[in-house]
């Protein structure tokens, strides 16, 4: 097995639905116009049950203020610049608390336990760097080339 291609950490589904919900509303034209769960759904392969309630947990999270009535939808309450994936993730996902290593009754048990921790840190750290608007530039980039191979 070639080590540089294996998964330490897995993208939950819903994770993944919440960001791609997001980055269309981000990507609109006008960010204060409301999307609604229906344009989301055209453009993004996302079931229709999960999506209303990932936007009802990112709404209560604080990510989307939600509009009533016949314009109604679903904006972002923050600049996308402000949003980043750590957030998104511990929003959907919940909080999580480390395991208590206080006990723990081997020093091996105590190296692969604080070896993990490192591996989460560095994850939080990208995670909490990267956000929402550079997201956005970089799906416009690759929107970009892939002009570039039809002209």
């Amino acid at each position: 097995m070639e080590l540089n291609h294996y998964i330490l950490l897995e993208l939950p589904s819903k994770v993944e639905y919440a960001i791609l919900a997001l980055l269309e509303m981000a990507s609109q034209v006008n960010v204060e116009q409301p999307v609604t769960v229906n344009e989301i759904i055209a453009k993004q392969p996302i079931p229709e049950r999960y999506l209303e309630q990932i936007l009802a947990n990112l709404r209560r999270g604080g990510l989307l203020k939600s509009q009533r009535g016949s314009k109604g939808g679903y904006i972002l309450a923050r600049p996308a610049a402000q949003i980043t994936l750590l957030e998104i993730v511990s929003i959907i996902e919940g909080d999580r608390q480390p395991k208590d290593d206080s006990n723990l009754p081997t020093v091996e048990m105590k190296l692969i336990r604080e070896s993990w921790q490192e591996a989460n840190l560095a994850a939080q750290s990208m995670l909490e760097q990267c956000t929402l608007e550079e997201l956005c530039q970089r799906k416009a980039a690759y929107l970009q080339q892939g002009l570039m191979y039809y002209i």
